[in-house]
């Protein structure tokens, strides 16, 4: 008799423990669903949000790339900006020669002017850079003070994020075509 009672408590002992590995499967089956049903919601939303952001990206990557057309009113006064003086040692040639030169931009309108002041620094320096390049025996013409202007004016367009145009060389192009900046006027051109 004594066996039946042992028989009886061992198997009360097996029942609760095979109860409790039932019990953890399906609360570890549970767990596993919840987290793959909030995987998935949160993928969902996630496509959702990144096409969303991706609209946006799409609307704004033109304008990182391609800056706004630019538009010139007649109606308002232009808008100028006067640069320093530039005192530059000119490329070697036929003895030593410098530029001393005083110029004005003139811009689409009074935001492009301050912005253009944001970027001084940068807009100097390439103006310096390109005068240093420069040849007395370039700058004596008039066609050569006229090229030289429509280089300062691509890099002072290129500095403000408007790429040169390559199609430029037609003529019938109106000037705000080209960028913000419309055109470079020398106060001061002295050539020694």
């Amino acid at each position: 008799m004594s066996k039946a009672p042992a028989k009886a408590d061992s198997a009360e002992g097996e029942a609760p423990a095979k109860g409790g590995k039932k019990k953890m499967i399906i609360i570890i089956v549970a767990v596993l669903i919840l987290a793959i049903a909030g995987g998935a919601a949160f993928m969902l939303m996630g496509k959702k949000k990144h096409a969303a952001d991706g609209e946006d990206a799409e609307e704004e990557a033109p304008a990182q790339h391609e800056p706004a057309k630019v538009k010139v009113d007649p109606a308002h006064p232009p808008v100028f900006v006067q640069l320093e003086q530039f005192t530059v040692n000119l490329a070697p040639e036929e003895g030593e020669h410098f530029l001393q030169s005083t110029m004005v931009l003139r811009v689409a309108d009074a935001k492009v002017g301050d912005s253009l002041k944001l970027y001084m620094p940068e807009l100097k320096h390439r103006i310096i850079m390109l005068l240093s390049a420069k040849k007395p025996s370039d700058l004596v013409s008039a066609e050569g003070r006229e090229a030289l202007a429509d280089e300062i004016k691509e890099e002072a367009n290129d500095v403000l994020g408007y790429a040169p145009n390559p199609k430029k060389k037609n003529k019938r192009n109106r000037p705000e075509d080209d960028g913000p900046v419309l055109a470079v006027l020398f106060n001061q051109f002295i050539v020694q």
